[in-house]
């Protein structure tokens, strides 16, 4: 997910009572949900498509998930003593206590990647004993929504404390709860896609075909459909009690151009793409080839997912 979702999720998971436990408890819950990506900060020495072979990896497996949180609790601790040596630590401050420290900072960081799973853009949650990739194709990388309900929950959280009013908790319990539910009702629409794709495939001969049932931006109740077999793939929509369109036919993937092996093998570009793409596929391009992934195929996105490769070896590059 998008970073103001992170930070939204930690400062209401502090505004739900949290941040009553120890000084410092916001601001290690909100930094806390956001440290998995620091893996972003390859972006500054990676060029083209080689940063999809690394983001979502490392920084969000289980090792991270261990000693991050320490690191934080640690720069909290030694934060809040400096402060103190130099008699700037605000009056106001709880007291530190170490252990609810460290369980907000594993908390925080817990919920990020318990977040980036929900989308289908993907990440590998073993990193670095499996790089297997991991996806929930429940919601959009970027909701509206979820912007919402966490934002006005927040809002009207704080208010209350501010204003005195007893029992200032409950607006933050109630938004995530709410965000908990269109989680999992979002769950529900995309099984439902899945399951009538894929029977639908099966029926028009496209068996064993993978599926994948993506949420478009802001129209949650609706999915794009995307499969694809060994050699062919298609696209779709679904809506919920409405039905969709499949175009069953599809088209051939290309993955078995005999250029491709040799092309990819001398382009980092391409093989990180290769390496984060669950729907690869390849279309001519004159005297070249383009390498994409089915998922991000629109037109809006153009070709920041795209490869294209041209002989000899040495390819010109990421689009």
């Amino acid at each position: 997910m998008d970073n103001l979702t992170h930070s939204l999720v930690g400062a209401v998971l502090g505004q739900m009572g949290l941040k009553t436990k120890t000084g410092l408890a916001m601001p290690t819950l909100i930094i806390a949900a956001n440290l998995p990506d620091i893996d972003a900060a390859c972006l500054l020495w990676l060029t083209g498509e080689e940063h999809l072979g690394f983001r979502r990896g490392i920084t969000h497996g289980p090792i991270a998930m261990l000693v991050l949180p320490v690191l934080l609790w640690a720069a909290m601790l030694a934060f809040d003593r400096w402060q103190t040596r130099r008699g700037k630590r605000p009056a106001g401050r709880l007291p530190i206590d170490k252990g609810w420290l460290l369980a907000l900072a594993y908390i925080g960081c817990f919920s990020h990647p318990a977040l980036d799973w929900l989308n289908n853009y993907g990440i590998r949650l073993l990193e670095p004993f499996s790089s297997r990739w991991f996806y929930g194709d429940t919601i959009f990388i970027i909701d509206l929504w979820i912007w919402i309900a966490l934002g006005v929950s927040l809002w009207l959280s704080l208010r209350r404390e501010r204003g005195g009013v007893a029992n200032w908790q409950r607006p933050a319990w109630i938004g995530f709860t709410a965000v908990c539910a269109y989680i999992f009702a979002n769950g529900l629409i995309t099984g439902a896609a899945e399951r009538t794709t894929a029977a639908a495939l099966d029926a028009g001969g496209q068996r064993d075909a993978l599926v994948v049932a993506s949420p478009p931006p802001l129209a949650f109740w609706q999915r794009d459909i995307f499969w694809r077999t060994a050699d062919r793939y298609g696209s779709g929509s679904f809506t919920p009690g409405v039905g969709g369109t499949l175009d069953i036919g599809g088209a051939p993937r290309g993955m078995d151009d005999p250029r491709l092996a040799a092309w990819v093998s001398n382009n980092p570009d391409a093989r990180a793409l290769l390496f984060w793409a669950r729907m690869p596929v390849v279309q001519a391009d004159g005297d070249g080839i383009v390498l994409r992934d089915q998922r991000f195929m629109d037109p809006r996105i153009g070709d920041r997912f795209a490869v294209r490769l041209t002989a000899p070896g040495p390819a010109s590059g990421a689009e």
